[in-house]
């Protein structure tokens, strides 16, 4: 049997965990990116299976929010730290005026067998999202849902799965399924057995 060691008991404790019970636990205001560029601000009040509700700092009512229309999350107290580590864009994805992509099967899919390796040898990752912003660091955990990426300096910033359009290491290896169906970089790590 072909097995990457570790990555079973990785799945089985993290797997269906959800950035937005971690932050809706953290009773802090978390900054979300939407499409359209849009930035909300806020408590987390609920995470409910297709929405969150939130309670937005400068509004006084709250907000429903499809988690489809979230690209990334963090910690509101962070801001002016990861800001300048996220204004890097991608031109040609921003061209494209890409938009949620609602059926599952058309998205950019990367693999866990891909992320595990990533994640325990720490290898520099650049994802870019379906807008075009440009994430840079090493993946600190991942589930079914979203990724948390250590950028530089360690800060923390999630994003959601469904908002990748691109995923490359350092060499410009592309790291997506497509890629990866045919190229199977994760036989490289020494986590790898068979």
């Amino acid at each position: 049997m072909v097995e990457l060691k570790g990555l079973r008991d990785y799945l089985e404790s993290s797997y269906n965990d959800s950035v937005f019970d971690t932050i809706t636990d953290s009773q802090a205001p978390w900054s979300f990116h939407l499409h359209g560029q849009r930035v909300v601000t806020g408590m987390l009040l609920e995470n409910r299976q297709y929405e969150i509700q939130l309670k937005q700092e400068e509004k006084e009512e709250e907000e429903e929010i499809p988690k489809i229309e979230i690209k990334l999350a963090y910690p509101h107290d962070l801001a002016e730290r990861i800001l300048p580590l996220i204004k890097k864009k991608d031109k040609k994805t921003a061209k494209k005026n890409l938009g949620p992509i609602i059926e599952v099967k058309n998205r950019h899919f990367i693999k866990n067998k891909t992320l595990y390796p990533l994640m325990m040898e720490k290898e520099v990752v650049f994802f870019t999202l379906l807008e075009g912003e440009v994430i840079r660091g090493i993946i600190t955990g991942f589930s079914r849902f979203d990724i948390t990426m250590g950028l530089k300096g360690g800060v923390p910033l999630t994003f959601l799965r469904h908002s990748i359009v691109d995923a490359r290491n350092k060499k410009g290896r592309c790291l997506l399924k497509s890629t990866q169906q045919t190229s199977r970089d994760w036989k490289k790590s020494a986590l790898f057995s068979d």
